[in-house]
């Protein structure tokens, strides 16, 4: 009966988790890595591999990664207040920044000694390889399911971390698999290389997408000149300039703009504001103007406005 309940517990728990936060998902791959480590650690001293040992520590390493991520990520959930007016939200852009780079660094280092196994074969424990490899890859493969649905640029980091480590150990199972009853020692690093080259462009795609958010560039999939065109088709819409848009985290997406109207401003307003929501911007600042109004903006790029401050004079832009 025990049992019964046991196993009762644990599929409530996984079909809980595919509908998880994101911070609770990473939690989980966390301590999934966690785990593997130290069971990696002890497979390393039992067969007396060495390369099985020093990949626990690597993966050691792994863990610590993403349990930062996974703080950053629960910071992230926070609530705006008078210092961070739009929320934590970049917090968890930057978990998964700092996850992408421990991905690249380590893709490199494996590179290394693949390139330096491949000039130079080691003897390898196959059973124990064998072993030690199933239970990584199921553990791996576990931990990328369950962070791989995520909206938030830091758990899609989190997943290709993952999804590395099941790639990795799948390939060294193959490998010693094949090499237990072929000799071709060279296959191994060989397999290696290959997956560490893949991650490699997919954590540099990932990074691009993160510092993209950081540098405020317009969203992916977003274009302000769309935009513009679809607020102008609105009725009451004379004019719309200074648009800038930005996402916060990758998912909420912010705008700020001016729209010239002679009509009731207060219900053009709302009409742009609905247009914005079905482009899937979800916070938007609207300066309502007339078209005899002066647009006190500063329109001019960063050297332009040092020199208007410089000498105190203003840029105006007719709308």
């Amino acid at each position: 009966m025990n049992n019964m309940f046991c196993i009762e517990l644990i599929i409530q728990y996984f079909l809980r988790g595919v509908k998880m936060r994101s911070d609770r998902r990473i939690l989980l791959a966390f301590l999934l890595n966690l785990l593997f480590s130290v069971v990696e650690f002890v497979g390393g001293v039992l067969t007396g591999s060495t390369a099985i040992a020093s990949d626990a520590v690597h993966d050691l390493g792994d863990s610590i990664s993403i349990g930062v991520s996974f703080i950053l990520e629960t910071i992230s959930k926070r609530k705006p207040n008078d210092w961070y007016t739009y929320g934590y939200r970049r917090y968890s852009v930057l978990g998964g920044l700092l996850t992408t780079v421990i991905l690249l660094i380590g893709s490199l280092l494996v590179l290394i000694g693949a390139i330096a196994r491949l000039v130079n074969p080691i003897p390898i424990h196959y059973n124990g390889m064998i072993a030690v490899s199933v239970f990584g890859a199921l553990i791996n493969v576990l931990a990328a399911f369950l962070t791989r649905s995520g909206a938030s640029v830091n758990q899609k980091a989190v997943n290709l971390h993952m999804l590395e480590d099941a790639l990795g150990w799948i390939v060294v199972l193959a490998g010693a698999v094949i090499m237990k009853f072929v000799e071709v020692p060279f296959l191994d690093p060989l397999l290696s290389i290959g997956v560490s080259v893949f991650i490699f462009v997919e954590a540099l795609k990932n990074g691009k997408v993160m510092l993209d958010i950081f540098l405020e560039k317009t969203p992916q999939g977003l274009s302000v000149e769309d935009i513009k065109s679809c607020l102008f088709r609105l009725e009451g819409v004379l004019d719309v300039h200074h648009v800038h848009v930005h996402s916060l985290d990758g998912v909420n997406h912010v705008a700020t703009l001016h729209v010239v109207t002679e009509k009731e401003p207060q219900a053009v307003k709302e009409t742009v504001r609905e247009a914005l929501w079905e482009h899937g911007i979800c916070h938007t600042t609207i300066e309502m103007e007339t078209s005899d109004e002066d647009c006190h903006a500063l329109h001019c790029d960063l050297h332009e406005r040092e020199a208007c401050h410089a000498c105190g004079h203003h840029h105006h832009h007719h709308g």
